[in-house]
């Protein structure tokens, strides 16, 4: 009878030892997430892709990284599919980070390597000089409209396991969806800080490096009028001015109906007021 209580001890002893096993896992899989990459995470300044059934939420790193890639895209005329594909891509490679390191020599927002010919590590840091790359390699795959997602990836990035891009198709659809504008407003972004000083010289620049050649012309005082040819290059424009706002001190972008205000409490497109529609230039974007 002394000896009975010895079991229930090891019983205690091997239940907090597996207690301290799973506690170690769950911290595991979040330094996981936490380090190498950037995770898909709630945070108080956020982006938010809807599609009608979900939210999917996004940094405004990874909003802005998105909406070069989609701005690319709309320079060299790629359908949407293949902005579907570019983000399978990104988001398997480095969670649409644009890293300074990666396997071997990768680095950037795809883990381009310089030694296979992809340019310079300076180079493809650049995101859309990244992207550039990207599509351009895509754009000479026989058919990669007409492939699955994760095998138009892999003839592009040739990585060791291409069919983990597949993980991400569904995802990078919705993200595509929104920032190459084929679903109008369905990106928005919120900002817990004020606007600060609008940069709005430098916000043309960039927004002009990305999409190319977009007529621009002053709109008012600080605001520009940006002139798009489609409803979907007016809509990837004016996501990639939401998700880029904190960088140049936007603080309201307007589009075909509708006006983002960064002090707005939810972040997301409002109807304007009738009084301040302006129905004869349906297709600018107004942003200051």
């Amino acid at each position: 009878m002394p000896n009975s209580p010895q079991p229930v001890r090891s019983s205690r002893r091997a239940r907090a030892a597996a207690a301290v096993v799973v506690v170690l896992a769950v911290v595991g899989v979040a330094l996981l997430l936490t380090t190498k990459h950037v995770p898909l995470v709630s945070e108080p300044t956020a982006c938010v892709v809807a599609d009608g059934r979900q939210d999917l939420q996004l940094s405004v790193s990874q909003a802005g990284i998105a909406a070069t890639i989609a701005g690319v895209a709309a320079r060299r005329d790629m359908p949407v599919r293949a902005v579907t594909i570019a983000y399978a891509a990104a988001l398997q490679e480095s969670k649409l980070a644009n890293l300074n390191y990666g396997d071997r020599d990768s680095v950037g927002v795809f883990q381009q390597r310089p030694s296979e010919g992809w340019g310079t590590p300076r180079q493809i840091e650049d995101p859309v000089y990244a992207s550039t790359r990207f599509f351009a390699a895509l754009a000479a795959v026989p058919g990669y409209q007409h492939m699955q997602v994760y095998e138009a990836a892999q003839a592009v990035q040739r990585s060791a396991d291409g069919y983990a891009y597949d993980q991400y198709a569904g995802v990078g659809a919705i993200m595509a969806s929104a920032f190459a504008g084929t679903s109008p407003h369905a990106l928005w972004c919120y900002y817990s800080s004020p606007a600060g000083k609008a940069q709005l010289s430098s916000a043309t620049r960039e927004l002009t490096i990305t999409f190319g050649r977009l007529p621009t012309s002053r709109a008012g005082d600080p605001a520009v009028a940006v002139q798009v040819r489609r409803p979907r290059e007016g809509w990837a424009v004016a996501s990639w001015l939401i998700s880029h706002a904190s960088v140049y001190g936007i603080g309201n972008v307007r589009y075909s109906g509708y006006e983002w205000l960064r002090g707005h409490g939810t972040g997301r497109w409002q109807r304007e007021p009738a009084k301040t529609r302006t129905p004869a230039a349906p297709d600018v974007v107004v942003f200051g």
